[in-house]
């Protein structure tokens, strides 16, 4: 399952233009609160080069890139936690996400409805941090309910569970959000099992205008990047071939949704190792600090328990070998053992045994 991004804002804010341009996909994208009432899912590519690089030398078959899935959902409004607008359902649908996007309103335009009649981000932005609150609040404290009855048993597990989830409940009472709480190994696991979009790894997209030069508003508790929805959209509707020029013209060094990609690879914690060769040259997805079984079993769960060794290079040092072979009579290729943990860029070679 790829890792995915669920994207929540108000009504109107250019949450369906930017999964719009993100996916090519035509979410439904309208002048009025809550068109979008089923959650639009699309597969985004993660841009990197290095695969291109990598082809060149080993001429594959297939070029597979790793991805990020997105989640856009109806515009949430004040109250959607207590189901307005159709709120808790649409809240649903991002349980599951690994990470949440959350798009602010910078953008003056008369012909685009506000639902408050106002621009004002930082009002924007704590209207949704109250509703994700509240969410997580009532899941809170239904879980509670049940805990309370098997605490009074004395069972001392219970008893943690309980103290653990009245921390959380007078926190998110206060508007807190479950992310900022610090825990325990043991508690990690029991609060990721809640599913509480609180707890969820967080970044903002400040929806601009292409006049604006500067962003108007950042925020300490997570990153701020600025782009411009409907521009990302018209880039993205221009051939492939087409957009580079075109990005170029604008004097960017890369597309906002690029940029957001990256953003959003980097907020999940995830690096890329490649595989490479006469099938395929591909892109695979793994958290910072995982050791080389854990990679090898990215690509077949069987290979972590067969895993005996890896064979390793950069894939810079790879491209300038030219080839795999005179990458061996140079050295570079090095053999790692289970202990190795895998670095960002890495090309490997699992040897497993079946």
């Amino acid at each position: 399952m790829p890792l995915s991004i669920g994207i929540v804002g108000l009504p109107n804010v250019g949450k369906s233009t930017l999964f719009t341009a993100l996916t090519k996909k035509q979410a439904e994208a309208a002048n009025y609160p809550f068109c979008t009432i089923e959650p639009n899912v699309g597969l985004v590519k993660v841009p990197d080069n290095r695969l291109e690089a990598l082809a060149k030398i080993s001429q594959p078959e297939k070029i597979i890139p790793t991805v990020i899935e997105f989640v856009d959902i109806a515009g949430l409004v004040k109250g959607a936690s207590k189901g307005e607008g159709l709120g808790n359902q649409f809240l649903s649908h991002i349980r599951e996400c690994d990470a949440i996007c959350e798009v602010v309103r910078q953008f003056e335009d008369t012909n685009i409805i506000h639902v408050s009649n106002k621009i004002n981000p930082d009002d924007d932005r704590e209207t949704i941090h109250l509703e994700l609150a509240l969410a997580d609040l009532a899941t809170v404290e239904k879980r509670l309910a049940k805990a309370n009855s098997e605490a009074k048993t004395g069972n001392k597990d219970a008893i943690r569970t309980k103290e653990l989830l009245e921390k959380l409940k007078n926190h998110l009472a206060d508007g807190g959000a479950a992310r900022d709480l610090e825990f325990n190994d043991e508690e990690k696991v029991f609060v990721k099992s809640l599913c509480l979009l609180t707890s969820k790894p967080l970044m903002y997209v400040l929806n601009i205008n292409d006049k604006d030069t500067e962003l108007t508003h950042s925020w300490k508790d997570a990153p701020v990047i600025g782009i411009d929805a409907k521009l990302e959209s018209d880039i993205a509707s221009l051939p492939e071939e087409e957009q580079v020029s075109y990005i170029q013209e604008l004097g960017l060094k890369e597309s906002g949704l690029d940029k957001l990609i990256r953003a959003g690879y980097e907020l999940l914690g995830l690096i890329t190792f490649f595989t490479t060769g006469k099938d395929e040259t591909r892109a695979w997805t793994v958290k910072k600090g995982s050791l080389a079984p854990e990679a090898a079993g990215v690509i077949h769960t069987d290979f972590i328990k067969g895993f005996v060794r890896a064979e390793v290079i950069n894939w810079e040092k790879f491209v300038e070998a030219g080839s795999e072979v005179e990458a061996k009579n140079k050295g570079w290729i090095k053999t790692e053992g289970k202990d190795y943990e895998i670095k960002d860029g890495d090309v490997c070679n699992f040897l497993i045994n079946r």
